[in-house]
């Protein structure tokens, strides 16, 4: 049975949603093994267990948590080769993307970006041209390394077992030169999930007129995340880590809500995998309304704060 080798970066006290993706996708298509830069809870490494995962791959030192995604690179292609892995898994993420590049170079292996999907053969589905079409493409050397999207795979049931063991690979030597992580600023915390993980992403853009108080209500009614457009965010209006798009975050929820957002083909770029699309503009000739499932055509600012309260109504909380 093929190892099938998934990246977990910055480990905490419990598996993010998409991390129990992509280690339920290795289970799938042979035997899941993972690498990580630090050590796991117990808890999680009682949860991987839990999950069939065989082995955790640890760097020997703990150096790797004070850099960015070089040497993190190195430390990889190091468990891949230790662990003999034939596909190497990452989040669909700008860090993921990156890692998965170097470790490309590193191991002389094909690369997939924006997977939604990998059969047994290891050939995978991913969204191209903005996402205009699905295609399917296979890498033609040993090791396949694929960036996954969240959202893209069912999560499976933990079957039990015990903890994976674990392995220590060495650290190579590079750290010299590499970008440093120098200080650290904690973000507020908003009680609301995080952008490129969250099931439900309710968005806002230019017609919000930058107020986004009826696209933040709907989202938490929905408990889904708070997303924007780049007219939104390079006006201010909101922080430029809500950015969805061609030049943002790509999102595949399974309920995505466009507000006053046009629909530009760079916004499309960012959101047009999620299930099921939602669009609410004034106006009726909006690009939007082409690629989404259900249209409203009317004022955000009455149809969003309705919605809220009916869900709200619903859930037993008005």
């Amino acid at each position: 049975m093929a190892k099938i080798l998934v990246y977990i970066d910055n480990p905490t006290a419990e598996l993010k949603r998409s991390s129990r993706e992509l280690v339920s996708l290795a289970g799938a298509l042979g035997e899941a093994v993972v690498a990580s830069p630090g050590p796991f809870a117990d808890s999680t490494a009682a949860e991987l267990g839990a999950r069939s995962v065989s082995t955790v791959y640890l760097p020997d030192s703990d150096a790797l948590g004070g850099y960015l995604v070089g040497p993190k690179a190195a430390f990889l292609a190091e468990a891949a080769k230790a662990s003999g892995a034939a596909a190497v898994l990452l989040e669909n993420s700008f860090d993921g993307k990156e890692i998965a590049a170097r470790l490309g170079i590193k191991l002389t292996a094909g690369v997939i970006t924006d997977v939604v999907g990998i059969d047994e053969a290891l050939t995978a589905t991913k969204s191209v041209l903005a996402g205009s079409y699905t295609v399917q493409a296979k890498v033609t050397t040993p090791v396949a390394v694929f960036t996954v999207k969240a959202n893209s795979v069912e999560i499976s049931e933990p079957a039990g077992g015990s903890a994976p063991g674990s392995v220590t690979v060495p650290v190579p030597e590079a750290t010299a030169g590499a970008a440093r992580i120098t200080g650290r600023t904690e973000k507020p915390a908003s009680g609301r999930p995080d952008l490129g993980e969250a099931r439900v992403v309710v968005a806002g853009g230019r017609g919000v007129d930058g107020d986004f108080g009826p696209v933040e209500e709907l989202a938490d009614a929905l408990g889904g995340a708070v997303g924007a457009s780049r007219a939104a965010t390079d006006a201010g209006w909101i922080e430029h880590s809500a950015q969805i798009g061609q030049t943002g975050k790509t999102v595949s929820p399974q309920l995505y809500i466009s507000a006053g957002i046009s629909g530009a083909i760079q916004q499309k770029a960012g959101m047009q995998t999620a299930k099921v699309i939602v669009a609410v503009n004034k106006d009726a000739e909006s690009p939007v309304f082409e690629i989404a499932d259900f249209g409203v055509v009317g004022d955000l600012f009455q149809v969003l704060p309705q919605a809220a309260a009916e869900i709200r109504k619903r859930k037993g909380q008005a």
